[in-house]
């Protein structure tokens, strides 16, 4: 068992101290990752990597709602998925404080798509994600974890438990599946 996943453990079993263990452990991880997933925002971004993986840790260990981990990947899509919905929310309030605009172009899911940074495409892709999700659970974690946490294929199968080939597999199947329902919504 690795120290992240028995730290894991304690956090469910209600230690107290071992989340301040475990922030050490994952930090550097989480921070490269988030940088790397902030690199593609529009300049002027006002959301830092450190701020996002603060926030995404905040919400992962909070006290007051039961949190279960199997292991170190599970925690890392977690980690995904909480960072991905902090975008979200990011962008809701930017559009809502009509702040932003214009549009830049972003990597999705290996293709150049015109995202609006305002949110208004960021919206459609969590919505398809989140119908995707209730069909494929196991292909929406995987996009979880490659695309908004940037893992490698390899990485994300290891984290998920999965041949290399499966995940190679579904993240086709899932770039096809996405591209579809995000045209078919334009």
């Amino acid at each position: 068992m690795s120290e992240v996943t028995r730290i894991l453990s304690a956090i469910e079993q209600g230690d107290p101290s071992a989340a301040e263990k475990l922030l050490p452990l994952v930090y550097d991880e989480l921070r490269r990752l988030a940088a790397q997933k902030l690199a593609h925002e529009k300049p002027g971004q006002t959301l830092q990597a450190t701020a996002l993986v603060h926030e995404a840790y905040v919400r992962l260990v909070d006290a007051d709602k039961a949190q279960h981990w199997n292991c170190r990947g599970h925690f890392f899509g977690a980690a995904a998925e909480a960072m991905r919905r902090i975008l979200i929310e990011n962008a809701r309030r930017k559009k809502a404080d009509k702040a932003g605009g214009g549009w830049q172009r972003h990597e999705l899911l290996d293709a150049e798509l015109a995202v609006d940074t305002s949110g208004d495409d960021l919206f459609d892709v969590d919505a398809a994600l989140t119908r995707f999700a209730a069909v494929h659970p196991r292909a929406a974690r995987l996009i979880h974890l490659h695309f908004f946490l940037g893992t490698t294929i390899d990485e994300a199968a290891a984290h998920l438990g999965v041949d290399p080939r499966t995940a190679y597999r579904d993240w086709t199947y899932a770039r096809a599946w996405l591209r579809r329902e995000l045209d078919r919504d334009v």
